[in-house]
């Protein structure tokens, strides 16, 4: 998938909640690429225009099942909290 298209799944799969600007997913994009975690190539869009392509890597796929399994006990452990009926007093 290219940048552009990457950048529309997440916001299409978030419901637009996460929105995803160029500075910061090409810069992210060069990072995971520098640490094996995804391969680009060029190819051409659907619409004939120039473009690199990614994918996950081997190593890309284990560290995305971590960081997964790490943002799932966050989400939990947030969401408990926020559950609670009632905050602490804090000492009073």
């Amino acid at each position: 998938m290219h940048g552009y298209g990457i950048a529309s799944w997440i916001e299409g799969a978030t419901d637009d909640v996460l929105r995803i600007e160029e500075g910061s997913l090409y810069p992210a994009l060069y990072r995971m690429a520098r640490k094996g975690w995804i391969k680009g190539e060029w190819g051409i869009t659907e619409n004939k225009r120039r473009a690199k392509f990614y994918h996950l890597t081997a190593e890309g796929r284990r560290q995305f099942t971590e960081q997964t399994t790490g943002w799932e006990r966050l989400a939990s452990a947030v969401s408990q909290a926020v559950g609670m009926t009632r905050p602490p007093d804090w000492g009073r």
